[in-house]
């Protein structure tokens, strides 16, 4: 029903507040709208996305590791490697083929050579590593050792190359090559990781004992079938044989029989 003359119209009650275009119209959405159900993507499984849709990038500072030069990438890998690491893991670690860290190895091997640096790289125990060049092994035991010997006896190297060359072996076969006990030795080696425990003897269940791959490093081979000939280190035979004669009485089949365990026994 109209009002009275002169009354005032009543006020319509006050929308959202935002902002308008011309004529007072809404120019868009309000702040906050909430995400249609029927949009297509909204229940979608994927990534996380941001406002309407958009996918994040990466965040800023992460690093490209397949961006990087392949040689400084390497070399810096390798210097915080504590044991050789093998190209596959290295090709991981790069973000590249295998293939092509291979190659790239082998020339940063041939270039540190090249150049005569007091380091080098090799490929030892299935791996790669930084090792000092020999040549200045000096210096590097002057600084190291500083006066202090950490070489292994003379019996520890008997030993170590007992179980090198006829390993897996118990302990007790080792002893038995030297002609002495070697538990002693033997524990000294376990301790420096040069020989471990390879499994039992089936026939008497000895412990057996091989060398390691940290054996294989410090002597620089890339597998046991690099170790040398035995035979060029061994004695003649015609050396050997006058000393295996040595306080053995010689033997006459004519010889009348003797018996030296008491007094002559007189016949009746």
């Amino acid at each position: 029903m109209p009002g009275a003359p002169g009354a005032p119209e009543p006020a319509e009650a006050p929308g959202p507040a935002g902002p308008t275009g011309a004529g007072g119209a809404p120019d868009g959405p309000a702040a906050g709208p909430a995400r249609p159900a029927e949009d297509p993507g909204y229940d979608l499984p994927g990534p996380a996305v941001d406002g309407w849709g958009e996918a994040p990038g990466p965040p800023a500072g992460s690093p490209d590791v397949a961006g990087l030069d392949l040689r400084p990438a390497l070399e810096a890998v390798l210097m915080v490697v504590d044991e050789p690491a093998t190209a596959e893991q290295l090709a991981k670690a790069v973000e590249r083929p295998q293939r092509a860290v291979t190659r790239a190895l082998r020339e940063l091997a041939d270039e540190y050579t090249a150049q005569g640096r007091g380091f080098e790289l090799r490929l030892v125990a299935g791996g790669w590593r930084f090792y000092t060049r020999p040549a200045y092994a000096a210096a590097v035991e002057s600084f190291v050792l500083d006066g202090r010997q950490a070489r292994l006896t003379q019996a520890a190297l008997e030993t170590l190359a007992v179980v090198a060359y006829r390993q897996p072996v118990s302990r007790s076969r080792v002893s038995a090559v030297r002609g002495v006990n070697c538990d002693g030795v033997m524990r000294t080696l376990l301790q420096r990781g040069l020989v471990e425990e390879g499994g039992t003897e089936p026939e008497t269940g000895a412990i057996l004992y091989r060398t390691t791959h940290y054996f294989l490093e410090r002597m620089g081979l890339r597998g046991l079938d690099e170790l040398p000939e035995l035979a060029p280190f061994l004695p003649e035979a015609e050396a050997v044989e006058p000393e295996s004669r040595e306080g053995v009485a010689s033997f006459d089949p004519d010889a009348p029989d003797t018996d030296d365990s008491g007094p002559p026994q007189t016949e009746l």
